[in-house]
């Protein structure tokens, strides 16, 4: 509804500068607390069922009695308020709810600042200075608190019986465990639905990156009703396609071809770089297993004398190399790289690295969960060449893509 122009003009007729206005004593924060007064008022004569003064009410059986003062938060800043109530003590205002200290939103803001990685003091400062209002650690640590519970259902929800792709990674966090900081892996797995959104399953944490812990979350995504995964990325970790495998049989485990690269690129100095990233290119660009396989003979003829550990390391992984080459540009496109998984963890790292370490698991979990969901709110639209990706998996995986 808008605010009539002479209504308007009659509230700024004093203004001479902006403190007027927005400033500690300002305007907006006197007409905050004259509207929400007004509004409790109007919320207290429908509770009554009469207006104050009003015949009817009488010996109604109830009535008003008077008001105590409360402080409430906001973006306007800290204001003092009067609270109606009445006689019998049922009156609980709506806008203002009982028990309530913060106006509706604050809690949000905090929540937002606390999923950005800002800490506990940043938020106190924060808060301070833009708003004016003073917020205690342990009131930022009790709005957070709200999201354990949250990130429990996350992590246990249902699944979709069938995922095209599952990228597989860890992260490396900083937690206090019997005294000291150790750094802990954090497990996530990203799926591709059908629709070619980027989905995150969940995460884990344990001290080390393991194939055995792996094995332990595929078998939970099992569990939460995944009975089917069609391909997945993952890294060159040792035992983890075998227990990809264990879990899925009918898994295509793909290793990331940026990872074996980049592991590649560490054996040379910075002005071979280049050149043997330009030869690696020869090698997983090829068009099928063969000519990728002739390639590689080719890159060992060149680099063998002086870098023999590169080569060696592709043979070492190319039976989990070839399965690439079976499939169309389309495809190859989206497992090409880890990347999706890399781009999120590079986004977590962001907000951690202004902590150095958490408390614990749960001050760890709590932080990750606001950031994934923070992060996941801009994956609104399906990967690039998601249509033509699928339409390549249904004719490959047929039998296991009935409905599509």
């Amino acid at each position: 509804m808008a605010i009539p122009t002479e209504v308007l003009d009659q509230l700024i007729a004093g203004y001479k500068k902006p403190e007027d206005l927005i400033g500690e004593n300002g305007l907006l924060k006197q007409l905050t607390k004259a509207l929400l007064e007004r509004a409790m008022q109007v919320e207290m004569t429908d509770h009554l069922g009469y207006r104050r003064n009003a015949l009817e009410g009488k010996n109604s059986g109830n009535s008003r009695n008077g008001s105590y003062r409360k402080k409430l938060k906001g973006d306007f800043g800290e204001i003092d308020i009067a609270v109606p109530r009445d006689r019998n003590g049922f009156f609980e205002p709506i806008i203002v709810p009982k028990g309530e200290s913060r106006f509706k939103g604050f809690d949000n803001k905090i929540i937002s600042m606390y999923a950005r990685g800002m800490t506990t003091r940043d938020i106190q400062s924060h808060l301070e200075e833009i708003y004016g209002v003073e917020v205690s650690p342990a009131l930022i640590s009790q709005v957070t608190e709200a999201v354990v519970e949250e990130v429990r259902l996350w992590q246990n929800r249902p699944l979709v019986e069938v995922y095209p792709i599952v990228y597989l990674d860890a992260v490396r966090v900083g937690v206090r465990h019997n005294g000291q900081i150790i750094k802990k892996a954090v497990y996530l797995a990203i799926a591709v639905t059908m629709t070619g959104v980027k989905e995150v399953l969940g995460m884990w944490a344990a001290e080390t990156e393991g194939a055995k812990f792996w094995l332990s979350i595929l078998t939970e995504l099992k569990n939460r009703g995944v009975k089917d995964i069609l391909i997945a990325c993952v890294d060159g970790l040792k035992g983890f396609p075998e227990a990809i495998e264990a879990a899925y049989p009918a898994t295509q485990v793909q290793l990331c071809i940026v990872h074996l690269v980049r592991h590649s690129l560490k054996f040379v100095s910075w002005k071979q770089r280049k050149e043997m990233a330009d030869d690696l290119k020869g090698i997983y660009s090829a068009a099928t297993a063969e000519q990728a396989e002739a390639n590689l003979a080719a890159f060992e003829g060149k680099w063998d004398v002086t870098h023999p550990k590169v080569s060696q390391s592709w043979r070492n992984n190319w039976q989990r190399v070839i399965p690439y080459f079976a499939y169309p540009p389309e495809i190859r496109r989206v497992i090409y790289t880890t990347n999706a998984i890399e781009s999120l963890n590079m986004s977590l790292r962001k907000v951690t690295k202004n902590r150095g370490s958490f408390p614990n698991d749960e001050a760890m979990f709590k932080l990750l969960y606001l950031a994934l969901t923070n992060i996941a709110k801009r994956w609104t639209m399906p990967i690039k060449n998601w249509k033509s990706a699928l339409n390549q998996l249904c004719i490959m995986f047929d039998d296991r893509l009935p409905e599509f």
